[in-house]
């Protein structure tokens, strides 16, 4: 009767490791492959469309690994505003939480700078799907990781793409004072400096509502106005004022301009995905999403988000299936070693020992007569 039981216990365990499913050593494992992934995201607010794209996204990707393992783990929502401070009142929180075990986000640069020491002091992974300030990932936050590429890549190649493709002569740059804004422009500006080409710089708080005064000192010969808000509103209100006063210079946004409430025909974005909507690897993440959702079309902010949820939760996974406790410290000791062959971005995801992607780049995206944006490089 033992050995009946014995090799019974044997079949069941390689029919399960044939379905694919999570190939625990015993069935009361099971429960280390649960746990939440957190998600802090601008949900309400200004740019509050980032902050439900990025979770839509995210929840799709934690369904299709539960789906695909047969783990039960759970997503949770907290709501920053793409405010530092009110990521801060937030952060305590998620650490109180004992079931997370991971967070996708924060969104913007600046909140990481508020939050990213308490998390990393709590051994809780931090996998940012769009906050790209270069030295977050200079080793002072060993929890956070960002499959995009930084700002260190963004500044100097727009700057590069402006003259040797666009062929500027003359630019100027309208720096958002906040983390993001202000380094992003330090990168540019530096690049510009090698190229030597002239290139002014209007320096601006980031409660500023009326640009007007600011393109009024803006040269008519000025081509480009490159413009460092995460707020795409502010883009467009650029544009329109230089169509107003007659100057000749088109905005090229960063990726914080990736929104539709920019698109006046004839600018650029720079963003740090590429469009996912025509990628085969791509198509049933977004399926799932706008069947979700309800949405009609995505941006960049979104696919990214799926990507960093995806490797929190394969992380606990892989721990579960290894027969250890999928707790914080062994869910970020698992995120160092991921290796995804190809993400819905379109391309495989290795980190580097800071945190930043292997191999990142950004694509610049022209604005068209209806709004739409369509990619040039």
């Amino acid at each position: 009767m033992k050995l009946f039981s014995k090799l019974s216990a044997i079949v069941a365990s390689s029919a399960l490791a044939l379905t694919g499913l999570v190939a625990i050593a015993t069935p009361a494992k099971a429960a280390d492959c649960t746990g939440t992934v957190a998600i802090m995201a601008p949900l309400t607010g200004g740019v509050a469309f980032i902050g439900k794209e990025q979770s839509g996204f995210a929840q799709v990707a934690i369904a299709d690994v539960n789906a695909k393992n047969g783990s039960k783990i759970e997503f949770k929502e907290y709501d920053t505003q793409l405010d530092a401070a009110q990521a801060a009142t937030q952060a305590p929180n998620i650490v109180a939480n004992k079931s997370v075990i991971g967070v996708v986000g924060p969104a913007g640069s600046q909140e990481v700078l508020a939050v990213g020491g308490l998390f990393g002091a709590n051994d809780i992974a931090v996998v940012s799907p769009s906050a790209t300030r270069t030295n977050l990932t200079a080793g002072t936050y060993p929890s956070f990781f960002r499959p995009i590429p930084n700002d260190g890549l963004q500044g100097p190649g727009n700057a590069r793409y402006m003259v040797q493709t666009l062929k500027a002569k003359e630019v100027a740059v309208i720096e958002e004072k906040t983390a993001y804004g202000t380094g992003l422009a330090k990168e540019f500006l530096a690049e510009m400096k090698k190229l030597k080409v002239k290139a002014t710089n209007f320096a601006v708080n980031e409660k500023n509502a009326d640009y007007a005064a600011v393109v009024t000192r803006i040269s008519k010969t000025a081509d480009f106005v490159f413009v460092t808000f995460q707020d795409a509103a502010k883009s467009q209100q650029v544009a329109q004022e230089l169509i107003k006063q007659k100057k000749k210079a088109v905005v090229f946004g960063s990726d914080g301009s990736d929104q539709p409430t920019f698109k006046t025909p004839g600018t650029y974005v720079s963003g740090f995905a590429p469009d996912v909507s025509g990628l085969a690897v791509a198509a049933s993440a977004v399926a799932a999403y706008k069947a979700k959702t309800g949405a009609t079309s995505i941006t960049t902010f979104g696919p990214p988000a799926y990507v960093a949820a995806q490797v929190i939760a394969e992380a606990a996974v892989r721990a579960c299936a290894a027969g250890k406790t999928g707790d914080r410290a062994t869910v970020l000791a698992e995120i160092k070693k991921t290796k995804i062959k190809k993400t819905i971005l379109g391309g495989p995801l290795e980190f580097t020992a800071t945190g930043d992607v292997k191999g990142g780049r950004f694509y610049i995206f022209q604005t068209q007569k209806d709004g739409s944006r369509k990619s040039i490089g």
